[in-house]
């Protein structure tokens, strides 16, 4: 029998639990991988075992990507307003894939060579975050941008001109901060989250609240702030190039990968509990 495919999804190391939202390991098994990557808002990246590592930068639709069989990827995923040292704003790397050594230089030949020789998978992981905590010592980062991040979050709909009230900037301000620091707009960093809100109460299996009479994905559309589900379809097809059904295979509770996302979507269901916004 031949190796089967399989992605592990699992906390950061503590000391990156503020700036990664999850890290990864995905191996494919013996024939390619179509991967859909979906924007989650934030920056990513992508190292292969013993390959050449990239980041991909914030995604503002779908991106298809064809992993080649027996390849062992491991991954981190980084929250909104927060990124890996790098020599550019966000704003220049919207729906880009750079090579890693474009960014870092050759560091990354060093650490890629210490990841190849870890033994396992899980090893190499764990060099990749070690990296990422040296690195995040060295640099700073936008807060403000940051605190935006977790006020544009779904459950409580907030408009952009009250998150600017509150960290005392103007409208203009946090967009421009925003563009830079997230590589979108406020309000485009706002819907990304919702949908991502959307699919945590999924694939966490929630029940809808029954607000409005709704249950069922209808009623989840409604927990997360759309208006309705035809709301909720038109933003799933254009942030995912299919339709809610499609990319969940008529299951709320698991993707049409079949991956399980919980260590991912952890951070948004946490969110839920938090008290609205006050300019």
């Amino acid at each position: 029998m031949g190796v089967m495919e399989s992605y592990v999804e699992r906390p950061p190391v503590p000391g990156l639990a503020g700036v990664v939202r999850t890290v990864w390991i995905h191996r494919t098994g013996g024939v390619v991988y179509v991967q859909r990557h979906l924007p989650t808002g934030g920056v990513e990246i992508h190292f292969p075992i013993g390959g050449r590592p990239h980041l991909v930068g914030p995604l503002t639709g779908p991106k298809i990507e064809v992993i080649p069989a027996h390849t062992t990827i491991v991954g981190v995923r980084f929250q909104p307003g927060t990124a890996p040292p790098l020599p550019t704003g966000l704003d220049d790397l919207v729906d880009q894939r750079l090579g890693l050594a474009e960014l870092w230089g050759g560091s990354v030949d060093r650490l890629g060579e210490a990841m190849a020789g870890a033994g396992t998978a899980e090893r190499a992981l764990m060099a990749l975050q070690a990296h990422l905590l040296r690195e995040f010592r060295r640099v700073g980062g936008d807060p403000l941008v940051r605190e935006a991040a977790k006020a544009l979050m779904p459950w409580r709909p907030v408009t952009v001109d009250t998150v600017a009230t509150h960290l005392a900037l103007s409208a203009s301000q946090l967009r421009r901060r925003c563009l830079h620091a997230v590589g979108m707009s406020p309000k485009v960093l706002q819907r990304t989250l919702r949908f991502q809100g959307f699919l945590a109460l999924a694939q966490a299996g929630a029940t809808a609240s029954g607000r409005r009479g709704a249950d069922g994905m209808a009623g989840l559309a409604v927990d997360v702030g759309y208006a309705d589900q035809a709301h909720l379809s038109r933003e799933c097809l254009r942030l995912t190039g299919l339709t809610p059904r499609q990319l969940l295979r008529g299951d709320l509770d698991r993707c049409a990968c079949g991956h399980d996302h919980s260590a991912s979507f952890k951070p948004f269901l946490a969110s839920r509990s938090r008290p609205p916004l006050r300019a």
